[in-house]
């Protein structure tokens, strides 16, 4: 085998995100060192996922239909629209079982300073949904960052004339974390985020 093969290989890893070089080489090696229906398992894997994923027509999500199994099952509370930044935050959602609404991706956040102006995202087509009715509550659960701080302010200002309930998740403090490693804003998020118990 060329070296050059195996150092394409690496070139072309190093271009997922997280993955230096020494993590490209690692992988390369470990998938020259597969058997070959598992190293053509991943490569078919990732063919079809390009030839065949497209986002949903409702929620942006990726499937392989017009629309997505979340939006298309009856048993969802379609009063509920839980804003995220990108798929892998519904997907992260979705594991917790706790979430029974619908979803509405925006394929990011606002960053005007790289190009992502609200035009460039699915605002507007968040607002159209809101105001065809039926949605009761638009929970935003972009990241607490700047960017997703911005998002949300500016999605929660836009839904202000529709009679719906628009929330913010909370953050804080991590189960299992103890106070006093805790950043500052994190602790100031989540005494602002404090609930009544009992």
């Amino acid at each position: 085998m060329s070296i050059g093969i195996v150092e394409n290989l690496i070139e072309q890893l190093s271009k997922l995100p997280g993955i230096g070089r020494k993590s490209a080489q690692r992988l390369a090696f470990f998938i020259m060192a597969m058997p070959d229906a598992e190293a053509r398992g991943i490569a078919d894997a990732i063919l079809a996922l390009k030839d065949k994923a497209r986002f949903c027509g409702q929620c942006f999500n990726i499937c392989e239909t017009g629309i997505c199994d979340i939006c298309s099952d009856a048993r969802r509370d379609a009063s509920k629209i839980c804003v995220v930044e990108e798929p892998s935050n519904l997907i992260v959602i979705e594991r917790t079982r706790s979430y029974r609404g619908l979803y509405h991706v925006l394929l990011g956040s606002l960053s005007p300073m790289d190009g992502l102006t609200p035009e460039r995202l699915k605002i507007r087509e968040l607002v159209t949904r809101v105001a065809h009715g039926g949605t009761e509550e638009v929970i935003i659960a972009t990241n607490p960052n700047t960017k997703g701080e911005a998002t949300a302010q500016y999605i929660a200002e836009l839904l202000k004339p529709f009679n719906v309930a628009v929330s913010r998740i909370a953050y804080g403090l991590p189960i299992g974390g103890d106070i006093e490693f805790a950043d500052e804003v994190t602790l100031a998020k989540s005494l602002e985020g404090r609930r009544t118990m009992g």
